[in-house]
């Protein structure tokens, strides 16, 4: 699926394409994989972009025309990507897999019989990036990175959050590839799993004099230790942002929030700083 927007688009007219109350109206009709999640079609994915400005601030970035592309091939995981100007690799502006569904949890959770029966939407894999910017010295890439952020993250995520609550799943569910993407993530989601979610807040408490990006390298370098002086090293768990009751209650219970803080008591790390500095080098 391709399809580039130019000024004449009718997404982009200063009356919208859709009324609110209209754009999912005929969902319940909508089925197969030609459609984002099975159910909206490329208009309606432009009209939810359009309303929560993300094409208004692509254009800010100078960030156009847009393509879109649509892989459905391994449904119900679908590939979505918004490309500048041409679909091609070093084009790319947001590459995401995203699929509607159940899962298991990797830890035997207080809540997994709940969470077995749950659906949620599932965010396989995520970047946003501005080819259009290359990385300074003021600005080095964080680990994976390619080209610089959009600056937009909270408001992707926010749109993510707002196609959750359409779809009526119980929550918005991700996988962080990178440990700084978990850090990231806690500004609006919480690790499933008490312990992992205090061993993601202790490193970052641990080293407040350390900054954000050196911190990721140190970790994806492999030049962090835990109490047995034993390298650390990123495995991912799933982050969660909740919409239903059960399961927002289960995080910001007591005997969750108990658990996190017994955690932390037994975790320790320490940086091994003469490992960073010659994995830096080898890596620059």
């Amino acid at each position: 699926m391709k399809k580039p927007i130019s000024k004449e688009s009718s997404v982009l007219q200063s009356s919208p394409l859709f009324e609110e109350e209209d754009i999912f109206a005929d969902l319940a009709e909508k089925k197969g994989t030609s459609l984002f999640l099975g159910k909206y079609s490329l208009n309606e994915v432009f009209a939810v972009l359009r309303k929560r400005s993300f094409l208004s601030d692509a254009r800010k970035r100078k960030l156009w025309p847009l393509v879109f592309e649509m892989d459905s091939s391994e449904f119900p995981l679908q590939r979505f990507q918004i490309f500048y100007k041409e679909k091609k690799p070093d084009n790319a502006i947001v590459d995401l897999k995203i699929k509607e569904g159940t899962f298991q949890p990797k830890k035997d959770l207080v809540i997994s019989a709940f969470l077995k029966q749950s659906k949620f939407l599932i965010l396989d894999w995520l970047t946003l990036q501005n080819p259009l910017q290359d990385f300074t010295p003021e600005r080095p890439p964080l680990p994976g990175q390619k080209y610089p952020g959009l600056s937009l993250g909270k408001k992707v995520i926010d749109i993510f959050i707002y196609l959750a609550r359409l779809t009526r799943n119980d929550g918005l569910l991700a996988y962080p590839a990178y440990f700084h993407n978990a850090l990231l993530f806690l500004r609006y989601f919480n690790f499933l799993n008490p312990e992992k979610e205090a061993e993601v807040i202790t490193i970052r408490k641990s080293f407040p004099e350390v900054t954000f990006k050196q911190l990721a390298w140190i970790v994806h370098l492999g030049c962090l230790k835990d109490q047995d002086d034993k390298i650390y090293a990123w495995e991912a768990e799933e982050q969660v942002y909740p919409i239903n009751r059960t399961l927002r209650s289960y995080l910001d219970s007591k005997d969750y929030k108990k658990r996190v803080k017994e955690a932390q008591k037994d975790i320790h790390f320490r940086i091994d700083w003469e490992c960073f500095e010659r994995k830096s080098k080898q890596k620059d």
